[in-house]
């Protein structure tokens, strides 16, 4: 429901307003039937409560009651002036400005001239000559954005001379006393006249500066504090000032705030006769009174009913007292509500939430308690019996005030059935349950204190004997947490049966040690067993590897303990790292066992000049640990060389050569810096060496070149080594043969013959014994001289006299020569000959192949092949028969187009046929598949254009 001033809104008669989901929707607003303040009431079958308060008006701006022209304003030049705009009437806040003259030429506010936003008034501190004109007041509505210009207003100079200085006078100033509320904008205008033009300061008289927030503007004529708060009130204080003198003027600004809550009721529901006290509290500016609302009406305080500021009570509630409440704090600032509902309760006894539960069990000798709880309005009275019996005090039954019946040190004796019967003044109700009494629980087989090593399995016993008539349920615990069986199934699972909890640990690991807890929960008790697991595995890591000393072969370690898990350590194992191995290696160490009491070894057998990492595993019965962190990298000391090169050999080069090859010392065997290599050799059966140096590192042969070496003679050579440190050891000695001389004889009668398209076949006659080495024959052929793209080699080693030159091309002329080669490289050549490759066979493949197929012979037919002007005749075809069982692969050369096959009967079979020419094989046919076939089939096919699977 709506109301307006208080008076219910008649929706029904009203096609201008009408609801949707409770909002109010006005059409066609009228200024003089929608103004005032509207009100909602809510209500339900409970109560009604009042929505806020909203109020509606309409801003409106009217035109100047007069537009004839204003009276002159005569001032003396240097006086100071004030312009009256005088508004019309209005609503809605208004701006103001001047125009100067005529539009669009508006008056420029500056530290000479202010409009005051509070009057509309035009202040000329000093009027100038350049003043002299007619003023325009233009009022705006900021609602309605209308806009109304009054009648012009001349300024006129007077002739009577130039007004001398005076002190400023304040004209614009604030109220005594300005109410700002919390978070609003205030705004503080100050303007004064004078000769000269004053300046205007601000301050608070409490000499607090003013916080970043507050600005000046309009040349410090408008003040102005943003999000107001109440830390900003107090006295402003406004100085204007010149030459002259100076005026103030000041005024007290106070904080006001609308009200908000610091405390409400909440929903309350009492039984009738009870007393009810709601208290709510409000804080605001000025300080909030308080009203009471019951369902949307005024509360008056009289008889059972008390009100002192926000506290409401009343006596002996009775159901007329039902209802929905608001509790209303208000000051000029604003109204709020909260809203609470009080139900009142008068009911007979009911057990229908808190029966008693139909068979109660209790352990022999345990303490029994059963709770009496029934609703009732007002509260019940109630009593116990036993079976008919109604019960009494005892030494063993305590009857409590609140209905609560306990038995100490139970037995047998007092299983029965119980009742307890409540009344109050609307009825009477009554709940029973039967009580058994069990024997004790006894947990029979527990879990004891164990060892186990990391990734055994293990159960742990948990099994108890019990009253039959109680239910049961096993849990474990490890180390103060429940374990989740379902979480962590990878590891725990519950196995045995109704009376047994045992626990299954698979795969156990280090952090599976602890303490185990076994709780047994019945009907009436609760117990529990533990046990400590202890598991042991291999050590943890080793820490802080150090290397406290280095040589070039050995290193002096130590490390700290790492964790034994639960074995003692009894060994350790060094390992190390350089840039030259793969992965960790172990090494030697001095003692040769290190054992589990020892932090120090000494590492042996260390290359010189390599850096290395060290790292150690601690082992214990369980098994290898962890490795530990790596040393910081260390290099050893540097040395002599102490390794030789390797296969030392060479031979070949061009003549008066000795070459000289070996393989080179690695890198982690060079010992040092400046490495390189010393070469020594010298004629067999001689005694004196010619040693020559090398500086470099790498694998790169020595050649010594001399004229007098003789071709192909053997010297003795050995290679050592050297670095920064001096030199090292010497090769063992190696025969090496100086470079020989090139074949000088070439190869005779060269003939040649073309084979096919590609292939061209070379033969040739053996040179005969010279004094030179035959290690075998190049052939060289090539296209064109002019095409040195087109030049090909092919070396043959040996006594052969023949080879076959593939991959050229079909239908051309090739020249080719022969000469005999050794290391020294190939002597002369034989005169060219040239030969011509057949032209190309045909790149059609067979058509229209017909196949027949009776029993197990298979008769094929096929269009011949006509080879083109550009292609080799056609000399027969292939028949390629390709069994799939074994992959053995026939082929049948025939000069016509058909063929029979017999083919056996248990076997897949893929055939392809391809035309012969002398230029070689042609295209195949597409694959024709011959699937396994009974011995008495008859099949035929033809293929008339290209060839399917079948």
């Amino acid at each position: 429901l709506w109301s307006l001033n208080g008076t219910l809104i008649d929706l029904g008669n009203d096609y201008r307003r009408h609801m949707s989901g409770g909002s109010l929707i006005i059409s066609d607003l009228d200024k003089d039937q929608d103004t005032g303040v509207y009100q909602c009431t809510a209500f339900n079958a409970w109560g009604s409560i009042l929505g806020r308060r909203a109020s509606l008006q309409f801003a409106y701006l009217d035109n100047f009651k007069t537009q004839s022209a204003r009276s002159a304003v005569n001032v003396r030049e240097g006086q100071g002036v004030v312009l009256l705009c005088g508004p019309p009437a209005h609503s809605g806040e208004l701006t103001f400005a001047w125009i100067f003259n005529e539009y669009p030429y508006f008056v420029q506010q500056d530290s000479r001239r202010f409009i005051s936003q509070e009057t509309g008034s035009l202040y000329i501190a000093k009027v100038e000559r350049s003043d002299v004109g007619n003023y325009t007041c233009v009022v705006n509505n900021s609602v309605t954005r209308e806009k109304v210009l009054s009648s012009p207003t001349p300024l006129v100079l007077r002739s009577d001379g130039v007004m001398g200085e005076y002190e400023p006078k304040i004209e614009v100033h604030f109220s005594d006393s300005v109410p700002a509320a919390k978070e609003s904008v205030v705004k503080l205008e100050c303007f004064a006249l004078g000769n000269p033009v004053p300046e205007i300061s601000w301050r608070r008289t409490s000499g607090i500066p003013f916080p970043s927030k507050v600005k000046m503007k309009n040349s410090n004529a408008v003040l102005e504090i943003p999000n107001f708060q109440q830390e900003d009130a107090g006295t402003y204080e406004c100085m204007a000032e010149n030459r002259r003198g100076k005026n103030a003027a000041r005024g007290r600004i106070s904080f006001h705030a609308k009200p908000h809550w610091l405390q409400t009721m909440a929903d309350t529901a009492l039984s009738i006769q009870e007393n009810l006290f709601w208290e709510c509290k409000a804080n605001g500016k000025p300080k909030p009174s308080y009203s009471w609302l019951k369902n949307g009406e005024q509360v008056s305080a009289e008889g059972r009913v008390q009100i002192e500021n926000g506290a409401l009570s009343i006596a002996t509630v009775n159901l007329s007292d039902s209802g929905v409440y608001q509790c209303v704090a208000e000051n000029k600032h604003g109204i709020i509500y909260s809203r609470a509902q009080l139900m009142v309760l008068a009911s007979p006894p009911s057990f229908s939430r808190s029966p008693l539960k139909a068979l109660l069990k209790a352990r022999s000798g345990s303490q029994v308690t059963l709770e009496c709880k029934p609703q009732a309005s007002p509260p019940a009275i109630s009593l116990w019996k036993k079976g008919n019996e109604i019960l009494q005090r005892t030494e063993r039954i305590t009857l409590l005030s609140n209905g609560t019946l306990m038995i100490a040190n139970v037995t047998r004796r007092d299983a029965a059935s119980y009742t307890c019967v409540a009344k109050n003044q609307f009825g009477t109700a009554s709940t029973t349950g039967r009580l058994i009494v069990t024997e004790p629980t006894r947990i029979t087989v527990r879990p004891t204190n164990m060892e186990i090593i990391v990734g055994e399995s293990i159960v742990l016993p948990c099994q108890i004997a019990c009253d039959p008539a109680l239910d049961v349920s096993f849990s474990w615990a490890f180390n103060g947490q429940l374990i989740d069986f379902q979480r962590d199934s990878n590891h725990f699972e519950r196995v045995g049966g109704s009376i047994s909890g045992d626990l299954m640990i698979r795969n156990i690991q280090l952090n599976h040690g602890g303490k185990y807890i076994c709780i047994v929960d019945t009907d009436v008790e609760s117990l529990s067993t533990s046990a400590i697991l202890v598991v042991k595995g291999p050590p943890g890591p080793p820490d802080k590897v150090a290397v406290d000393e280095i040589t070039d072969s050995t290193a002096q370690l130590s490390w700290t303990l790492g964790r034994d898990n639960g074995s003692p350590i009894t060994g350790y194992i060094i390992q190390a790292r350089t840039p030259f191995t793969v992965g960790w290696q172990a090494v030697d160490t001095v003692p040769e066992m290190v054992n589990g009491n020892t932090l120090t070894a000494t590492v042996v057998g260390l290359n010189a000049w390599v850096e290395y990492e060290f790292r150690v595993v601690a082992r214990n019965v369980v098994g290898l640990g962890e490795p530990s962190p790596s040393s910081a990298k260390t290099r050893t000391e540097d040395t002599i060389p102490d390794t030789a090169p390797t296969d030392v050999g060479g031979g070949g080069g061009t003549k008066s050569e000795l070459v000289i090859t070996w393989e080179p010392v690695a890198e982690e065997l060079q010992n040092g810096e400046g490495f390189g290599y010393i070469i020594a050799f010298r004629p067999v059966g001689t005694v004196t060496w010619t040693r020559s140096v090398i500086s470099t590192p790498g694998a790169a042969p020595y050649v010594f070149r001399n004229d007098t070496i003789p071709p192909f003679s053997p010297f003795d050579v050995k290679v050592g080594a050297y670095n920064n440190r001096g030199e090292g050891p010497f090769s063992s000695i190696a025969t090496v043969y100086s470079a020989e001389e090139v074949p000088s004889m070439a190869p005779k009668r060269v003939w040649t013959r073309s084979v096919s398209a590609v292939q061209i076949e070379v033969i040739w006659e053996a040179v005969p014994t010279i004094s030179e080495r035959v290690l075998g024959y190049e052939v060289v052929y090539w296209e064109d001289d002019t095409k040195p793209e087109t030049v090909g080699k092919v070396r043959i080693s040996g006594n052969y006299t023949l080879v076959n030159i593939t991959g050229l091309r079909a239908n051309t002329v090739y020249y080719l020569c022969v000469a005999a080669f050794n290391t020294a490289g190939p002597g002369p050549q034989s005169a060219p000959i040239n030969a011509t490759t057949k032209k190309p066979p045909p790149d059609r493949a067979p058509l229209n192949i017909q196949w027949t197929m009776i029993g197990s012979t298979l008769t094929m037919q096929w269009d011949a092949v006509v080879a083109m002007e550009t292609e080799s005749r056609v000399t027969g075809y292939l028949v390629l028969l390709k069994r799939q069982r074994n992959n053995d692969i026939n082929v049948i050369l025939i000069n016509k187009t058909t063929v029979e096959l017999s083919l056996l009967g248990n076997d897949n079979y893929l055939i392809q046929i391809k035309a012969m020419s002398e230029g070689g094989e042609g295209v195949g046919s597409e694959p024709i598949h011959i699937h396994k076939l009974s011995e008495f089939t008859f099949v035929s096919y033809a293929s008339l254009h290209s060839p399917c699977d079948h």
